[in-house]
């Protein structure tokens, strides 16, 4: 075998997506020696379709037979944070930036792995260095970045940046600046549900005008500037909703298809079945609503009984709204906010948390929602 032309073969069908010709060209170079490339390479696919233990197996293998440097420690440092090993993606990010400090990434994520642990000193400001709030366009804005001044008398301009759930999560903040004018930028679906808030709600373009304001800032950067803690997180619900609907109970069984760590973080088509075969489940999907955008969602969620979803928009939209939800959590892939072994989250007390047992087992979820959910009578909570 020529080593080098099959690990090219195999790169280049793992490029193209093909990862079952991808894995057979990888394990046939191993059989054959262990190339690092060979034993990185098959260890990031492994870890994509969640097979962690080899994966972590053949990481171990590759870091061992190179030299230590920031790369390999930010690509262990990633693959712990996905499995869950916060003690341990703790202590590669550190290595890397003991090896490369200047490293932005490293930093915001290692930022990200102590917000995890409810770590919030530490972690906010090292969340600042992640590199798409450095390259924001914001920057082109003709007045300065707010880093923490007295808002008192100033004018405020909120850049939007992240998905839906995340600037629903940073709303909570408008009504906390004490600025006496905070201009709201969002992505429209969210414009009319914002238009609640004290603030000039902006529909985000491709382009914004923004008129003199003091100061600009970008909403996941708001907790560091107010030296947020879990203690002093501003509580829900902060958004309103005319109730559309007279109970039952919502259902949202998967997020956005184009979301990176969707594969963990939605649960396959069998369960979602399951959970929409749920007594009294209604779908809140768009298309099985109608919802043109997050303003029809919230009339209809306001009023459900219950939701039940899984780490969607939908979870920071009930929550926001402060209607009981239950959040179904993956192993991997876990988000920062969630933390771990908890069942509720200082972000939204109505929000109860289920957490798989082990990589993977959404039946045992379902289990514990189907057991839960025998309390109810008529999707109506019992004493």
């Amino acid at each position: 075998m020529d080593v080098d032309e099959a690990l090219r073969l195999a790169v280049e069908r793992h490029r193209a997506g093909d990862l079952a010709a991808a894995e057979a060209g990888y394990r046939a170079v191993l059989a054959a020696g262990e190339p690092p490339g060979a034993l990185r390479n098959l260890a990031v696919l492994l870890e994509a379709t969640e097979r962690t233990d080899e994966a972590r197996s053949l990481y171990g293998r590759w870091a061992a037979r190179v030299p230590e440097s920031a790369a390999v420690c930010q690509t262990l440092g990633n693959f712990h944070r996905f499995t869950g090993e916060l003690e341990a993606a703790e202590r590669a990010y550190r290595r890397a930036l003991e090896l490369d400090p200047g490293l932005r990434q490293v930093q915001a994520d290692l930022g990200l792995v102590l917000l995890a642990q409810g770590r919030y000193a530490e972690g906010w400001p090292l969340y600042e260095q992640r590199p798409r709030r450095l390259r924001t366009a914001a920057r082109r804005l003709s007045f300065p970045e707010w880093m923490g001044e007295p808002l008192a008398g100033k004018r405020l301009f909120v850049w939007s940046e992240q998905g839906y759930g995340d600037q629903i999560m940073m709303a909570r903040f408008v009504r906390q600046l004490g600025a006496a004018h905070v201009t709201l930028t969002c992505a429209p679906g969210l414009a009319r549900l914002f238009a609640q808030l004290p603030a000039e709600i902006v529909p985000l373009a491709d382009e914004v005008q923004a008129s003199a304001h003091d100061y600009w800032v970008l909403p996941m950067s708001i907790p560091a500037k107010l030296e947020l803690q879990a203690a002093t997180i501003p509580g829900a619900p902060y958004l309103a909703a005319r109730p559309r609907t007279g109970g039952g109970i919502g259902v949202m069984a998967r997020g956005n298809p184009t979301y990176a760590w969707d594969r963990s973080r939605s649960p396959p088509p069998a369960i979602q079945a399951e959970l929409l075969a749920l007594p009294g489940a209604i779908s809140l999907e768009p298309a099985d609503t109608g919802a043109a955008d997050f303003q029809d969602t919230a009339e209809l969620v306001a009023g459900l009984d219950l939701v039940i979803t899984s780490d969607t928009s939908v979870a920071h939209l009930a929550g926001a709204l402060g209607r009981p939800t239950w959040l179904l959590l993956s192993d991997h892939g876990l988000d920062w906010r969630w933390m771990r072994d908890r069942t509720d989250t200082p972000w939204y007390p109505s929000l109860r948390l289920y957490r798989q047992p082990r990589a993977g087992d959404w039946a045992a979820v379902v289990a514990a929602v189907r057991s839960d959910l025998a309390q109810f009578t008529n999707g109506v909570p019992q004493d």
